[in-house]
């Protein structure tokens, strides 16, 4: 995409962020400006005591003057009763207190909508990515898109686009006041305000990559530490824990010392900036003095106008800062924009909701990923409606992958073959049609940190505890669930570390179970059982699914033997079918692993 093109698209995406909070905002905006007035008052009152009132002056002529004497009742009236200028100072200054507030109020309640409707729109979006989106992206880094990214664009948002209102309108009174009581001293106020200004747009522009950087490398410690919190267990089991450490360290001080390079320009920014503002402030006091002296300004107008310059030079000074705090803003929404962007899984086909209870067949599929070798080379087999077909294979032969093909989480391309079920591509099945008809037990089963009923349930909308206890029985998990004080509603922690690899697998089973889906595929979902609860599931399985279609991925012979078809792959391509009785006498792969597992437990019994 085009830099013009994603500019583009980066402020749709944040009009569309804006959508149900840019009233408030445009609420803050007007106390904005209400504040800034009360501020342009104050001095203005100040002048007209010195000049006007207190003054032996003549007083001034400004018809701002002569019309703020006249709204408080007169010249003369107020030499009489100086105290209603101190009340008007204390009536600006509880306007000024009230419209801050209600600014406050109000750009929390937007940030706060802004805040929800973006991580709302970021979670969504990132829900509906396809797989393979998210087997590219790290889980720290998608993280950090989703928290400190979103706080930058707020913070941004909130404050820095509200600051920089506040600036501009500040500006423009200022200028306004300051031009109608002495041009020349104006002139010289303004004359660092281009410099600063061109300074700092200068400063963004060079230093927009540093803080990119800086967020990449945040994003990578941020994966490093959830690695090892999700994976403490075997960091423990290993000892691992001063590589880990060291590892962390190592990206840790890395980060750091990014921040630490970009510290010496921003340093240096700031002094700049320093030192114009001060030299500012000296030229505005020396002409004005001279100017007092000279009778070309009176001592009321020097007052108010070092007031408003002394207003300015701190916006002044921000403006420049928030130019640089752009460049943070600018990454992050570039970075959040990047997800946006990713697009959604679609239907490719007619999203048809056929029926899923007939014959799965595989027509010489073949399948690469990202364009690299072949992982599936001219597959085709065939599964019949109320059969179970075993898959066996070797790390890398294809077999997970032909699971993922079926539930599309991965899309099989044209041209390189079929799948079909009940005769109908899967490329025209609707895809949430599809899923919600598979169940599918993966090898690493993943629980989430609730209760082990709400696990167990997560898999359907409305289901009670007959029919989790059900499930729970046939994945043979209802024993060792009674035999927790809590029972199902033992708390289950993060990803299930506190069952056992086994208890999880069953978990996962029942899980699956509990939806009665016409495809059931149980990927090497088996391994952490052992020999005797193996069979009692296969057992279970048998009785409650008669009618389904089932995938067995094993490694173990024992559970595949009872499949009606037995698939054996090797480097993506099938070499050998049929039923175990068949293959164990053929002489090829199948039989040669038969052998091997029947010697090992002949060992082990021995």
């Amino acid at each position: 995409m085009k830099e013009k093109e994603k500019k583009q698209f980066n402020r749709k995406l944040l009009m569309s962020f804006l959508k149900g909070s840019k009233r408030i905002f445009a609420l803050s905006m007007l106390m904005v400006a209400v504040s800034a007035l009360t501020d342009m008052l104050s001095p203005q009152i100040v002048r007209l005591a010195v000049d006007n009132v207190i003054s032996r002056y003549s007083g001034s002529s400004d018809p701002i003057l002569i019309k703020l004497s006249s709204f408080l009742g007169g010249t003369d009236y107020l030499r009489a009763n100086i105290w209603v200028l101190a009340l008007a100072l204390i009536a600006v200054a509880l306007l000024k207190a009230v419209s801050i507030y209600l600014f406050r109020v109000s750009n929390t309640a937007a940030s706060e909508k802004l805040t929800k409707t973006m991580r709302d729109t970021l979670f969504v979006h990132v829900e509906h990515l396809p797989f393979s989106w998210h087997m590219k992206h790290r889980t720290g880094d998608i993280i950090q898109r989703c928290t400190s990214d979103i706080d930058t664009l707020k913070g941004f948002i909130s404050e820095q686009m509200t600051s920089i209102f506040r600036i501009v309108i500040l500006l423009a009174f200022s200028i306004a006041f300051m031009s109608g009581m002495n041009v020349p001293l104006t002139l010289i106020a303004m004359a660092p305000v281009p410099v600063i200004l061109a300074y700092s747009v200068s400063f963004h522009k060079k230093i927009g990559a540093a803080f990119l950087d800086c967020d990449e490398n945040e994003g990578k410690l941020s994966s490093i530490a959830q690695e090892n919190l999700t994976g403490v267990r075997v960091v423990r089991a290993f000892g691992r824990e001063r590589q880990e450490r060291d590892r962390f360290f190592a990206q840790n001080e890395y980060y750091t010392g990014l921040w630490m390079k970009l510290a010496r320009p921003l340093s240096m920014y700031w002094s700049i900036g320093d030192v114009i503002s001060g030299t500012q402030i000296l030229l505005i006091t020396v002409f004005g003095s001279v100017f007092c002296i000279k009778d070309r300004m009176l001592p009321g107008e020097f007052i108010a106008f070092l007031s408003y310059a002394s207003m300015l030079t701190w916006p002044v000074r921000m403006l420049g800062r928030l130019i640089a705090e752009m460049s943070k803003a600018g990454v992050s929404i570039d970075r959040i924009a990047d997800i946006m962007r990713s697009k959604e899984e679609k239907e490719t086909g007619r999203a048809l909701k056929a029926p899923m209870d007939g014959d799965i067949v595989f027509d010489n599929v073949s399948f690469s990923y990202d364009n690299g070798p072949e992982v599936l080379k001219n597959v085709s087999f065939k599964v019949s409606k109320g059969t179970t077909v075993g898959i066996l294979g070797g790390t890398g032969s294809g077999k997970s992958t032909l699971m993922l093909l079926l539930d599309k989480l991965y899309e099989l391309p044209e041209g390189n073959g079929s799948i079909t079920v009940g005769g109908t591509d899967i490329r025209d099945i609707e895809t949430k049609h599809l899923r919600e008809n598979i169940g599918m037990v993966l090898q690493e089963p993943y629980l989430f940190s609730r209760t082990i009923a709400e696990n167990i349930a997560i898999t359907r909308e409305k289901a009670d505890m007959k029919k989790i206890v059900e499930a729970s029985r046939a994945a043979c998990l209802d024993e060792t669930v009674k035999a927790f004080s809590k029972g199902y509603e033992t708390f289950v922690g993060e990803r299930g570390v506190t069952l056992s690899g086994g208890q999880k697998q069953r978990a996962a089973i029942a899980r699956t179970l509990i939806r009665d889906t016409p495809i059931l595929i149980f990927d090497d979902s088996l391994s952490a059982v052992d020999t005797e609860t193996d069979a009692k599931i296969r057992a279970s399985l048998e009785k409650r699914f008669g009618s389904a279609c089932v995938f067995l991925i094993s490694h173990r012979i024992t559970t595949l033997s009872r499949a009606d078809n037995i698939v054996v792959l090797d480097k993506g391509r099938v070499i050998e079918q049929g039923s175990h009785d068949t293959l164990k006498n053929a002489g090829g792969l199948y039989q040669k692993i038969c052998e091997i597992q029947s010697g090992a437990e002949t060992e082990a019994a021995v």
